[in-house]
């Protein structure tokens, strides 16, 4: 029986409970504001409030008990430059300890842990979207019937052949003679005739 044992166990042994308490406590320092159960935020509000009054001291061997305690030295570097100094003229007290609303897994009583004074961070404004100009759109074609749209295929087979023939038509003419030259053409014609003929006879 647990008789004159005092503090929670929490399900641990000593030493994985030590370690949640100090992993605890350094993430409180860091962020000023952690949400975690009930019980465990009860147990780390002393353990806290001891690191915080260090920092108040500001003496060397008070920054050792807190390194000590502490997994990072940037927090004890936070803890007795700003915490330290901030709770200056605080006689204890330092920390808040708020319910929320059971966790939905288990049912577990949460609560919310913060130091007083403390003071959310705006919401950083979210940046203007850049949207394009609108295109407008081609209308969609109509449906038609299947002998429109045999027509439409005839029309579109016959263009081509009939460029074509234009093309050949203009080439021709290209190629014609002048009405002189014809005009010469036929005059040598007649004289070779009959010359023809008189070789023959």
């Amino acid at each position: 029986m647990r008789h004159r044992v005092a503090g929670r166990h929490l399900g641990r042994d000593t030493a994985h409970r030590t370690a949640l308490y100090r992993n605890l406590v350094t993430d409180l320092l860091r962020h000023e504001r952690i949400t975690t159960t009930e019980a465990k935020a009860k147990e780390i509000r002393p353990m806290a409030e001891r690191i915080i009054t260090l920092g108040r001291r500001g003496d060397l061997h008070a920054r050792r008990q807190a390194s000590a305690f502490l997994y990072d030295t940037a927090v004890v570097k936070k803890v007795f430059d700003e915490i330290g100094p901030r709770m200056k003229d605080r006689p204890g007290g330092y920390l808040r300890i708020t319910g929320i609303e059971p966790r939905k897994g288990d049912g577990a009583r949460m609560a919310s842990i913060e130091l007083m004074g403390y003071v959310e961070a705006p919401p950083t404004p979210r940046p203007n979207r850049v949207t394009a100009a609108p295109v407008a759109e081609a209308p969609a074609p109509r449906t038609r019937g299947r002998k429109a749209a045999a027509v439409e295929a005839e029309a579109v087979a016959e263009a081509p052949a009939e460029e074509a023939m234009a093309e050949s038509e203009a080439a021709v003419e290209a190629e014609a003679e002048t009405p002189a030259e014809a005009e010469q053409a036929a005059a040598e014609t007649p004289t070779d005739a009959p010359e023809a003929e008189g070789d023959k006879a």
